[in-house]
């Protein structure tokens, strides 16, 4: 009677019996034969060694310089990161030759900007350019361990992935934490109701922040339960994290504001109204809502400027990916010359300006004057195509653009 040589069940007890030369298998004993091989397979990259004496350090001007075009302004943030990211090389490359007693720390970054002012941007560019792992993870949707969500381990899970599964390699990456502001407390008294995707989230990133061993789903934990978990120490990844913050400059502007009443206030340095997120300030992420905790292992804190009129045409034209250059590489490859006047760039970045939705907004206007373009174009037998102002604006007023105003 036919039956699998590794479990005995017999053909009418499985799904599949695969015959052999001498012998058959099952489909179930097939699938964990396949589990068992890739894991194998894991234990073998994970004791791969990086040679990290292989890779050319970039000095921070360098970093700054290769940012520089991609990204227009913001030279204070990039500087910062610049810094971060040669200072975390270094640690690496010295960490197993230094024979003092000297350990150097690495320094967590907060980045701290209005929507659509290049915080994702400059967390892209710069993976661009690393020669170690790096990964960007969403802070939205991370949540106690047990609640409806992503486990707050799936950070390294995803730095594992970038990695290709070489541990040694996944210990000495970057990880940008996106959109961090959205697990601020969400009260000031946190014993009244569990929040479990604010604060809860907050105490659970403590530990992969100050360097510990963690153990790690490789391919996410709540789907694949019965799987091998993997040590991994967080002691030389850098954590850069980011977020919009809304509604922090009210809380600088009262701190700041309590700092000059009184006799000294004509003695006090004129404070810039129209950028309050210049003076942010570690006390300015605790009354948002960040724990203390949080904020004493992110030490280096920056700020990303609001985008002018100047910046936002620069944006439009001048960066290697710049989102006209998109266009016209798109409208190039259906044989078509786009041209766009030098008033309908200006008109753009005015509409960008009057409805609050900075860079990020620059790409919504201009899909919405060149789709029906897009559309029609590649049909027809045209080689060149201008966009005029006229062309322009009757396109923003039939999509009824100020859908787009923020209040």
């Amino acid at each position: 009677m036919d039956k699998c040589s590794f479990c005995n069940r017999k053909r009418s007890e499985v799904n599949l019996l695969i015959s052999g030369l001498s012998g058959f298998i099952c489909d179930e004993c097939s699938a964990r034969a396949y589990d068992i091989i890739k894991e194998e397979k894991l234990i073998e990259k994970e004791t791969d060694k990086f040679d990290f004496s292989k890779v050319k350090l970039k000095k921070p001007v360098e970093i700054k310089e290769f940012l520089d075009q991609y990204v227009i302004g913001q030279e204070h943030a990039k500087k910062v990161l610049s810094v971060a990211v040669y200072n975390h090389y270094k640690r690496l490359s010295v960490q197993n030759i230094d024979d003092d007693e000297i350990e150097i720390d690495k320094s967590n970054i907060i980045m701290v900007g209005e929507t659509g002012t290049g915080k994702t941007l400059l967390a892209k560019t710069i993976a661009k350019m690393l020669h170690v792992p790096f990964t960007i993870v969403d802070a939205t949707v991370l949540t106690e361990a047990g609640y409806v969500g992503e486990d707050i381990e799936s950070l390294l899970t995803r730095l594992l992935q970038a990695a290709d599964y070489n541990l040694e390699k996944a210990e000495q990456g970057i990880v940008f934490i996106d959109e961090i502001d959205k697990i601020a407390r969400k009260n000031d008294n946190p014993s009244i109701t569990r929040d479990v995707s604010g604060e809860g989230v907050q105490q659970g990133l403590l530990k992969l922040l100050e360097g510990s061993v963690v153990n790690v789903p490789p391919q996410g934990g709540r789907k694949h339960p019965e799987q091998k978990l993997i040590p991994v120490n967080t002691k030389n990844i850098l954590f850069i994290a980011g977020g919009a913050f809304d509604g922090i400059e009210k809380k600088i502007a009262r701190r700041l504001n309590t700092q000059v009443v009184g006799f000294d206030k004509t003695d006090k340095e004129k404070i810039d109204e129209e950028n309050f997120l210049q003076y942010v300030a570690p006390q300015d992420l605790k009354s948002f809502g960040l724990i203390p905790e949080i904020i004493g292992r992110m030490p280096v804190i920056t700020h990303l400027n609001p985008l002018d009129k100047k910046a936002l045409r620069a944006i439009l034209t001048e960066p290697k990916n710049s989102i006209i250059k998109q266009y016209t590489k798109l409208f190039k490859i259906d044989n078509i010359d786009l041209h766009i006047n030098d008033n309908v760039l200006e008109y753009i970045v005015d509409k960008a300006v009057e409805y609050k939705i900075g860079a990020r907004g620059l790409r919504s206007i201009c899909e919405v004057i060149m789709t029906d373009a897009m559309f029609e174009l590649p049909s027809k037998k045209v080689r060149k195509f201008t966009v005029d102002l006229k062309y322009a604006k009757s396109k923003l007023e039939k999509a009824n653009i100020k859908k787009m105003k923020v209040a």
